[in-house]
C-alpha cells in the first residue's frame, strides 16, 4: 500500500505521461493574488522545472485566496499542498489565455506586467510566451 505522498507522486507521473502523449495546444489560466499561476507560488516557482506535473506547498497568500474566492470556508480548511502543472510545461503550450478579475489581483497584475520577469511574480513569465493573451477587468487593471 502506498502512503499518501507516494500515491500523489504516482498520480503526478501518470498525469505527466498523459500530457506527454496528448500535449495541450491551448491553456486557460488565472493569476493569483501573489502572482502565482497553477499553484506555482513565488517560493516554489521554477521557470526551468524539468517536471511536467509536481506537488507544491501552498503559501499562506494562496491559501487565503482560496477562502477569499469562496472555495473553502476557513483558512484551516484549505489544503497545504496541491498537484500542479509546472511553469516550464505551461510555457511549452502554444497558446495561453489568462483571465484575471478583481481588485485583489491588481498588485499581481502590476508586478506581472511592469516588474521584472522573475519567480517573485511567477505570472511575469507570460511576457516571454510567444502567444499569451491577458484579459483584465477594470479593477484588476487599476494599477497599470
Amino acid at each position: 500500500m502506498l502512503c499518501a505522498k507516494e500515491e500523489a507522486e504516482k498520480k503526478c507521473e501518470e498525469y505527466s505521461a498523459l500530457l506527454e502523449k496528448y500535449h495541450a495546444d491551448l491553456i486557460f489560466l488565472g493569476m493569483g493574488e501573489n502572482g502565482h499561476m497553477a499553484f506555482n507560488d513565488p517560493p516554489a516557482a521554477d521557470f526551468n522545472d524539468p517536471k511536467t506535473v509536481k506537488i507544491v506547498e501552498l503559501d499562506s497568500i494562496c491559501r487565503q485566496q482560496q477562502v477569499n474566492d469562496g472555495c473553502f470556508a476557513t483558512f484551516d480548511d484549505v489544503p497545504t499542498h496541491a498537484m500542479t502543472l509546472t511553469l516550464s510545461y505551461i510555457m511549452s503550450i502554444p497558446e495561453a489565455i489568462c483571465v484575471v478579475p478583481t481588485i485583489r489581483k491588481a498588485d499581481a497584475v502590476h508586478d506581472a506586467l511592469l516588474g521584472p520577469v522573475a519567480t517573485a511574480c511567477p505570472a511575469s513569465i507570460l511576457r516571454t510566451h510567444p502567444s499569451a493573451t491577458l484579459y483584465l477587468d477594470k479593477n484588476s487593471a487599476s494599477r497599470i
